[in-house]
């Protein structure tokens, strides 16, 4: 009982009310607080909290960026670090959604800014919300309070990061509540839909409390109305069929708020005269990492954005919170394309390193994990120092190893997607069926090229999802929570627990 009246004031403090079993988010938080019992969370209070999520970024990932990172830097690679790798705390963490075994990024980001599983496609709203609701009266009742919105209105500053849309699913599920993660800008919901869009709703935020402090991201176009031409590509118009041009609301909904689009003006923001910073640096998502330097305005690293969004919201007396995403790494996994995925990853651990640096471990916990893995292996038997997109090639061996059909494989390769249809190496727009036994010999192929797409061994439009856990770095005040194998809503009740909420 005690627990279920700390669950509803948890809820009365957001403004939302709920309609739920109490069950799932109670088990997380009397596992937390057990934790903390036996371990030696006696090292302070966090002031601020940073959530690092590579989105896609399963453990086999992890090692290939690793391995990816140090080769590129001339050493075998193997024994390379990750920026948060040398974290003193980690943990397993089980990523199943409220109905599915294998999870998309809707529930798995609702489970860690909520501290509720959710079901799949969902953005921070209770399990019994019907998919295809679309009342603002019904979602409002059963949406699920934030971290970030507590943060908002406990007087912390809130920051939010990506390399995606800031309406795409992992920083929405900060601060929208839908039951539809697709249902980004207007146009895109049903006929005589009450619900704000997810755009829409970002903007809701400032004016209720002292707003969102940074945004910094892609997706311009679902902010700015059809009538408007982008800054950077002016063929392409916004896509909101109601006329709002949600950049402007932003701006003018709070005083010293700031608005850029390019990577120069990021860098020139004075960031003690601003409260309030919107940074939109594509119409849809950011570059690949790989790719970025061919931008046409000029496009920040998500080190940039992330050392950016630290510098204002340290500002805050009362500390903040800051949500930053890798999300293209998913976007490479789903093509079936390693390179720019295991690329985008480095750049991830770019950006925990340039955070790690400018906080202090002493006030601020930082958490480093995944939402969900991919179906990405590392197989074969290859000597120490082969290159990591390269063929498997034993030690000592003259040539490749061969497979079944006395053809060359890569080492790295994934379980199903577009690579079950290669042709030179590029994956055609309708992947062709082609019979067992016919793989591409990849002999005379350069597996190392950016715009290689790994081989599959089931054949599909797209790349899926993987099942299994995720690693969950952790530094700071209350990290030492991060132990064991744990339920992804646990996160939720570690950062709470570190801020003493």
């Amino acid at each position: 009982m005690r627990g279920h009246i700390f669950y509803v004031a948890a809820a009365m403090l957001s403004g939302l009310a709920l309609a739920a079993d109490p069950g799932d988010y109670q088990r997380a938080s009397a596992s937390v607080a057990a934790r903390a019992k036996t371990g030696s969370t006696a090292n302070g209070r966090a002031r601020n909290v940073i959530l690092f999520i590579g989105d896609g970024m399963g453990v086999s990932t992890i090692t290939a960026a690793r391995i990816l990172e140090g080769q590129q830097r001339g050493d075998s690679g193997e024994q390379n670090h990750l920026s948060f790798e040398d974290f003193p705390y980690s943990a397993l963490v089980r990523t199943y959604s409220a109905n599915q075994q294998t999870s998309d990024s809707a529930p798995t980001a609702t489970a860690m800014v909520t501290g509720w599983h959710a079901n799949d496609g969902a953005l921070s709203v209770s399990p019994q919300l019907p998919d295809n609701t679309a009342d603002a009266a019904a979602v409002a009742q059963l949406s699920l309070p934030t971290l970030l919105e507590q943060a908002e209105q406990k007087g912390l500053a809130t920051g939010i990061v990506t390399t995606t849309r800031i309406t795409h699913a992992t920083p929405a599920s900060n601060y929208a509540h839908t039951p539809n993660r697709d249902w980004e800008y207007a146009g895109q919901l049903p006929a005589g839909a009450t619900l704000p869009d997810i755009a829409a709703q970002l903007v809701n935020h400032q004016r209720s409390g002292d707003g969102i402090e940074v945004v910094l991201g892609g997706g311009r176009a679902y902010l700015t109305p059809t009538s408007v031409a982008d800054p950077e590509y002016p063929q392409r118009n916004g896509l909101r069929r109601d006329g709002r041009n949600l950049i402007q609301e932003w701006t003018a909904a709070q005083p010293a708020s700031t608005f850029v689009w390019k990577r120069d003006d990021l860098l020139k923001v004075d960031v003690r005269g601003t409260r309030h910073l919107l940074g939109l640096f594509e119409p849809s998502h950011l570059h690949y990492e790989s790719d970025r330097a061919t931008d046409v305005a000029g496009e920040p690293s998500l080190a940039e954005m992330t050392t950016r969004a630290i510098e204002t919201l340290r500002q805050s007396r009362k500390g903040f919170f800051l949500m930053v995403e890798g999300g293209r790494i998913d976007h490479a996994h789903h093509a079936g394309n390693a390179y720019r995925a295991l690329t985008d990853t480095i750049a991830f651990s770019d950006a925990v390193r340039a955070a790690a640096k400018m906080v202090d471990p002493r006030d601020t916990l930082v958490l480093v994990t995944a939402d969900h893995s991919h179906t990405l292996t590392i197989s074969g038997y290859p000597a120490r120092g082969n290159p990591i997109l390269g063929l498997a090639k034993g030690p000592g061996a003259s040539g490749p190893t061969l497979d079944a059909n006395r053809k060359p494989y890569t080492t790295l390769s994934y379980a199903n997607g577009p690579g079950f249809a290669l042709i030179d190496g590029a994956v055609e727009a309708a992947p062709r069926r082609i019979a067992p036994g016919r793989e591409q010999d990849l002999s005379t192929v350069d597996t190392t090229d950016p715009d290689f797409h790994q081989q599959s061994l089931v054949g599909m439009g797209a790349e899926t999802h993987g099942g299994e856990d995720v690693a969950l770095f952790a530094r700071g005040p209350g990290a030492d929570l991060a132990r064991g194998v744990i339920d992804q809503n646990e996160i939720y009740h570690i950062m709470r627990h570190a801020l003493h909420w």
